[in-house]
């Protein structure tokens, strides 16, 4: 196969990966409602991952800061792998494990929501925060690969997108992330 043939292929790939992911819909929209209800009631979301899904955490809080697709009122988002300072004291102190349960002890409320974005749904600091969610008594939305991992037993909606390898699952957990905050921005905006 030659190198344009495997980008292509890559493509359809993506392609067929995300019809499948069309047949969520319903799924997805009910995480999105169940989230705008917590923001509603004055909570904020946080977002938490590793990795490329670090940087999707990050993205996703962005878009509902700052904007999706139109003008409106910045949300209450952030991203629970931004601070170098943080991540590292905790880290230091208490363990790579805790860098995201141990933040949400600080700054997480009843209303909050968590989306927690493993594409194996094993991570042990996810599956931490997401421990520590349930125990704050935050919504929990969590995001993964087809198989879900411990993550998605764990989760109020868990969204398990329909692929089996990281790259395809972060492509899918993108669009997740981008229909999600369309909705809730036309929702609240």
């Amino acid at each position: 196969m030659s190198d344009a043939a495997a980008i292509a292929a890559g493509f359809l790939a993506g392609a067929r990966n995300l019809e499948a992911l069309a047949r969520q819909a319903a799924e997805i929209l009910a995480a999105a409602e169940a989230i705008v209800g917590r923001m509603r009631a004055g909570g904020k979301v946080m977002f938490c991952g590793n990795g490329g899904s670090a940087a999707d955490a990050q993205h996703l809080a962005a878009e509902l800061q700052g904007r999706y697709l139109r003008e409106r009122r910045a949300l209450a988002a952030l991203a629970l792998t931004t601070d170098s300072s943080v991540l590292t004291a905790i880290g230091n102190d208490y363990g790579f494990a805790d860098i995201f349960a141990r933040q949400l002890a600080g700054l997480a409320g009843g209303a909050d929501v968590l989306v927690a974005i493993s594409t194996s749904g094993e991570s042990e600091n996810v599956l931490r925060a997401a421990a520590r969610a349930r125990e704050l008594g935050l919504l929990l939305v969590g995001l993964t690969g087809r198989a879900g991992g411990k993550l998605a037993p764990l989760c109020d909606h868990a969204i398990r997108v329909p692929a089996d390898e990281t790259p395809r699952i972060q492509e899918l957990h993108i669009a997740v992330g981008h229909a999600i905050c369309g909705h809730i921005e036309t929702a609240l905006g």
